[in-house]
């Protein structure tokens, strides 16, 4: 039990980072939304306030989840934001997804899948 109780709580921490760079990613479709809106209309001020609110978000709730995990594991989760971006791309901009994005996307996480599993053997 008290494994699976570790294990819980490894799969929480994981979760709520992975949440926290999905908040992160969505920043980029708001400032996209922004660009392609009238320079100074209440649309542009809209997009930008949003991706001022949601960095705020952010940062704080970045700051909870490292404190609980590795910052190197962290970190090298943190280009999971690129499937993310790659996604909201297509669906909010009709962007393509083309083989070599998502070859490249499958090299990205296996990265990290390797990064985030590389010290559980030395252990």
């Amino acid at each position: 039990m008290g494994r699976d109780h570790v294990y819980r709580d490894v799969v929480k921490r994981y979760i709520a980072l992975n949440l926290v760079f999905l908040i992160y990613s969505f920043c980029s479709v708001c400032s996209k939304s922004a660009a392609l809106s009238s320079f100074l209309s209440l649309k542009f001020f809209l997009f930008y306030g949003l991706e001022i609110a949601l960095l705020g978000f952010y940062a704080i709730a970045w700051q909870q989840v490292i404190k609980h995990m590795p910052l190197t594991v962290a970190f090298s989760n943190k280009g999971i934001t690129v499937l993310w971006a790659m996604l909201w791309g297509r669906i909010f901009f009709g962007e393509p997804i083309t083989l070599k994005k998502i070859i490249g996307i499958l090299i990205v996480v296996s990265g990290i899948v390797l990064f985030s599993n590389a010290g559980e053997s030395d252990e």
